[in-house]
This record gives C-alpha cells, sequence and structure tokens, in this order.
C-alpha cells in the first residue's frame, strides 16, 4: 500500500494529535476493532472501556458506556443536586486537562479514567485493534537508509541510549529470545534492522546513541546516520524513545527528544527498566516524572509515555495495543 506524505501522521506533530485527515473523519464512526482481538481480549477490553464485547452495541454514547453509581442510602442532609452538578463538573474539568495522550476517534471530554491504559497517559480508542504478534522474522541490515526494505509496510522504530535495554524489550515484545541481538557490551547494533511482524509491519532496531567507551571504529555518526533515517523515511508511523527509567533524566535523551520534536517526528516515550531502583537512587516514577517536567516545554501537546520492563512484562500487552491503534489509523 502506498502512502503520500500528505495523508500520513508523519511531519504534522509529534504527539499524533494534529491530523491531516478531516475533521468529520476522525469523529465518524470507525471501523469495529473488537471482534478482531482474541475472546479474551474482547473480554478484557469492554471490560476496560464499559462497553459490551459484541458489535451491534460497541459503539455506545458516553452516557451509555459509563457504569451506573452504586445506589447508597440517603443521608439526613444530602447535598443540593447543584452542589453536587458543580463538584462534578470541576472533577471532570480538572481530569480532562491532564496531560493523556488522545488518539484518533476520541473526543477528549468523553475520556474516562477506565480507558487509559495502566502505567501511561495513553487513552484506548476505536482504532485499538489485534495486537499479538504471532510470526516475526528477520529481513535485513541496511548500512544505508536507500538499502531498506521499499515495501511500504508501516514501521516503529526502536531508538535509545545503548544500554538501555532495547533489544531486551524488542524480544519480550515478540516473545522470542534472540530476536535481536543483546549483548553486556553496549553499542553492539549498528545498523538499520528491519523485523518483519505478522507479514503486515516492521520493528526496526535503530543504533544506540551515547555510549562513549565504545571503540572509535564503532562509533555511530548519529546526526548523518539514523537522523537521515528519520528525515527521509516516509514509512514510519511513530518513533518509540526508550529511556531508562531507572536512573535520572540524561542530557542525551532530553536532546534527542527536542530533536525529533522540533522535527515533528511522532513519537512514545517508552520507559525501561521499571522494576529497578538503583539504592540510595529516585524510584522509577519520580524519575519519569522529572523527565516529563523537564520536555514538558518544548511540546503543545503530550506526547504518549508509557511504563515497561522486560523482566517482569510490565506494559508489554498495553504497548502493543498502543501501537495497534496508531498502525490501524495509520493504514485507514
Amino acid at each position: 500500500m502506498s502512502h503520500a506524505p500528505s495523508n500520513m501522521l508523519l511531519r504534522r506533530g509529534p504527539s499524533f494529535l494534529l491530523f491531516s485527515k478531516p475533521h468529520h473523519l476522525l469523529t465518524s464512526s470507525p471501523p469495529l476493532i473488537l471482534p478482531l482481538l482474541s475472546f479474551p481480549q474482547q473480554l478484557r477490553y469492554a471490560s476496560l472501556l464499559h462497553l459490551p464485547a459484541c458489535r451491534s452495541r460497541l459503539y455506545c454514547s458516553h452516557s451509555q458506556a459509563t457504569v451506573p453509581s452504586p445506589s447508597h442510602e440517603p443521608t439526613t442532609n444530602p447535598p443540593s443536586s447543584s452542589s453536587s452538578s458543580r463538584v462534578a463538573d470541576k472533577k471532570r474539568e480538572k481530569f480532562v486537562r491532564r496531560a493523556l495522550f488522545v488518539p484518533p476517534g476520541v473526543a477528549r471530554e468523553e475520556v474516562t479514567e477506565e480507558m487509559i491504559l495502566p502505567g501511561s497517559n495513553i487513552v484506548i480508542g476505536p482504532y485499538a485493534g489485534h495486537s499479538q504478534i504471532k510470526q516475526v522474522e528477520f529481513v535485513k541490515s541496511s548500512s544505508r537508509v536507500k538499502d531498506c526494505p521499499k515495501d511500504d509496510r508501516p514501521e516503529f522504530a526502536m531508538l535509545g541510549r545503548s544500554n538501555v535495554g532495547k533489544s531486551s524489550l524488542i524480544n519480550a515484545l515478540t516473545r522470542k529470545k534472540e530476536v535481536a541481538l543483546t549483548s553486556k557490551k553496549p553499542g553492539k547494533t549498528q545498523l538499520i534492522n528491519h523485523f518483519l511482524v505478522n507479514k503486515s509491519w516492521y520493528i526496526v532496531d535503530l543504533p544506540g546513541y551515547g555510549f562513549a567507551n565504545a571503540p572509535e571504529a564503532a562509533r555511530m555518526d548519529w546526526s548523518s546516520f539514523t537522523k537521515g533515517y528519520f528525515l527521509n523515511r516516509n514509512t514510519i508511523v511513530a518513533v518509540l524513545l526508550l529511556v531508562d527509567a531507572s536512573v535520572p533524566p540524561q542530557k542525551i535523551d532530553l536532546d534527542c527528544a527536542n530533536w525529533l520534536g522540533r522535527n515533528n517526528i511522532p513519537m512514545t516515550f517508552v520507559f525501561t527498566k521499571c522494576d529497578k531502583k538503583k539504592s540510595g537512587k529516585q524510584r522509577p516514577d519520580e524519575n519519569i516524572k522529572n523527565f516529563q517536567e523537564l520536555i514538558r516545554k518544548s511540546y503543545k501537546e503530550p506526547p504518549p509515555w508509557i511504563m515497561t520492563s522486560s523482566v517482569t512484562g510490565l506494559g508489554r500487552d498495553e504497548l502493543l495495543l498502543h501501537m495497534s491503534q496508531l498502525r490501524n489509523y495509520w493504514d485507514n
């Protein structure tokens, strides 16, 4: 399938909230997607969204989708309805203003807490679909952008510091050992590596950056090599920028995030190693909060982010579901 740049999410905004499609296409009824999930997934995400796992009522309105509050015995001095309404409105307004990533097909004012993926700011929308990886195969390694596959399949680029756990995350997502090369020596990935998933989309393993102790011959000119890939590759759905959550924010990660933002390249922050807490150091959630505070001024809209751990499997299914909704919208 060929996609002209004018019809893509690429280059239009770092948070996917600026789209080239007309507004009425985003708010009209999208394709039904829950039937594409396995039956356990249908039940899980129908429950998550407060929706029935059937086609006929899948896209009910917000008022229909909300679970009724349990009944309570009246108090002797119940609050007035107008007072309760004002309190509810203030809570709702505060919630809507939260730094959430709201995908296509979802009105921000209709988002509920139950629609947000755990350990993230990502709202699940109607484009979320089949997210299981059934087959993965290595296609090729490329030393130049022009040598990358030319079949126009959508791709997600994995990027991060050389010791951030990029290869481990790829192996965890695919649930196959040694799909991507892992090593105790950071900096082993020196080429653009394409892995074909379900014969329909790519995971792209890019060279890591920032490992100062790598041999001079093994160091990559990130500016001319990887940046060239981002600026000249029209099949990128999103960059998954991996950030080590077990350490405080690193300048090199902030610089990379700001460069992607300035060039309007869509991305998702994937915080790795969220199971680790180094002795005497801040907790991963505190490091994540500090990182977000530092990059907030660079983005008009908050980019999506998610917590993961290749050791415990934290965030694996949620990240794949997020990738599915970006991919399905890109394909339409």
